[in-house]
């Protein structure tokens, strides 16, 4: 795992904080953008298109080997994302709901892979990025489709409420849609994987500090325990990877059906 131990006097341990999460440029006096995360997020892209490629550019009748497993992560988006929010209208998203998904998954377990160690999601620019590309989408269907008056009614039209309550209720939900959707759909991926980062590097640095750098009879157990809890917070990453892969690509699916279909 990646370990940063900050020592402030000799003998001293401090567990890793904000540090992780800066980067200096990869080319020295190179551009200021160009760093760790920004090379880790092309390589995830990278091998999402390759994995793409390497499935479906000669596909076979019976499927084997790589198609096997992008047909796979292909009918997993479309039955288990796509479908439920979208319905008829699901094939025609799927390119960019499957792109969604497997680039996020990428970025994520480039947290637990040896020698790159860093989820880029845990950068808030990522998913932020990814978030107002869907929400703009969203605004665009919902216009095209229904014209801007169109669209605003079919969000703040509830049947059976009172003409009275539009008062308080438009506001809420007006700023549910266009601006707190946006910010729960980043923010939730970006805390999930920045505290998981976190957390795996105290552990393991836990374990290096006390087995490594500082072995004494009693610092042994900690370091052990430190050792311990790295294997199984990395193990629990594994599933909140994927889990909060699966949940950014079932929300950008159901922006895009409010918006296509005018409703919140």
């Amino acid at each position: 795992m990646r370990t940063t131990i900050l020592i402030t006097s000799p003998g001293q341990w401090q567990a890793p904080g904000l540090d992780l999460f800066q980067f200096a440029p990869i080319i020295p006096g190179g551009p200021a953008w160009l760093t760790k995360p920004v090379l880790i997020a092309l390589l995830g892209a990278a091998a999402v298109t390759a994995l793409c490629w390497a499935a479906f550019a000669r596909p076979k009748l019976v499927p084997r080997g790589w198609q096997s497993l992008g047909e796979y992560a292909y009918t997993f988006v479309r039955d288990q994302i796509a479908r439920p929010s979208l319905g008829k209208d699901a094939d025609r998203w799927m390119g960019l709901l499957l792109t969604i998904f497997l680039t996020v998954l990428a970025w994520n377990l480039m947290g637990v892979i040896p020698l790159i160690q860093f989820p880029v999601a845990a950068h808030i620019a990522f998913p932020l990025v990814l978030a107002v590309s869907v929400y703009a989408i969203k605004v665009w269907l919902g216009v095209r489709h229904h014209g801007v008056r169109g669209y605003l009614r079919g969000i703040v039209h509830l049947p059976g409420l009172p003409g009275w309550a539009y008062g308080i209720y438009a506001p809420m939900i007006l700023a549910e849609v266009f601006v707190t959707s946006l910010f729960t759909h980043f923010v939730r991926l970006f805390a999930n994987m920045f505290a998981g980062h976190i957390l795996v590097a105290f552990f393991s640095s836990v374990g290096f500090w006390f087995l490594f750098e500082r072995l004494t009879p009693l610092g042994a157990g900690l370091g052990l325990l430190g050792v311990a809890m790295t294997v199984v917070i990395t193990a629990l990453e594994l599933f909140i990877q994927f889990l909060q892969a699966f949940l950014f690509a079932v929300l950008a699916a159901m922006y895009l059906a409010s918006g296509l279909h005018g409703e919140h």
